[in-house]
């Protein structure tokens, strides 16, 4: 048996991500992607209560050209994450579990979150 010579993981020649496997990657990713995102704003918050040169320091970070990729970022995995729990509480009634409509669901919850992201940006006045 030791001797074999086949592959140890042979489902990863076949196996082909679907739509609900991936979106639940995603949505681990975003959630973890919230957590540092509001670790960096309690961070400004603290820094805030400190004052003088260390809140200048966080603040130039943030308002940057890096921290406004990283607060866009977390806006956007705000969105996905907020439309792919609504997801789940669809599935959660017993909605949906068809592959075609879990698939659109999918696909809903990415392009969804792209609209929503703009439409927050927007509304901050990002974009203007």
């Amino acid at each position: 048996m030791a001797n074999a010579k086949r592959p140890l993981s042979p489902h990863l020649t076949i196996y082909r991500p679907q739509m609900s496997s991936v979106s639940s990657i995603i949505n681990r990713i975003t959630g973890v992607a919230l957590t540092l995102g509001f670790v960096l704003i309690i961070w400004w918050l603290l820094a805030a209560t400190v004052g003088g040169d260390y809140f200048d320091c966080i603040n130039d970070f943030l308002t940057g050209w890096f921290g406004g990729l990283i607060m866009i970022g977390s806006a956007w995995a705000l969105c996905y994450h907020l439309l792919g729990g609504i997801r789940h509480l669809i599935w959660d009634m017993g909605y949906g579990f068809d592959l075609k409509t879990a698939d659109r669901m999918g696909w809903a919850v990415i392009i969804g979150s792209f609209i929503l992201t703009g439409a927050v940006l927007c509304s901050a006045g990002v974009f203007s």
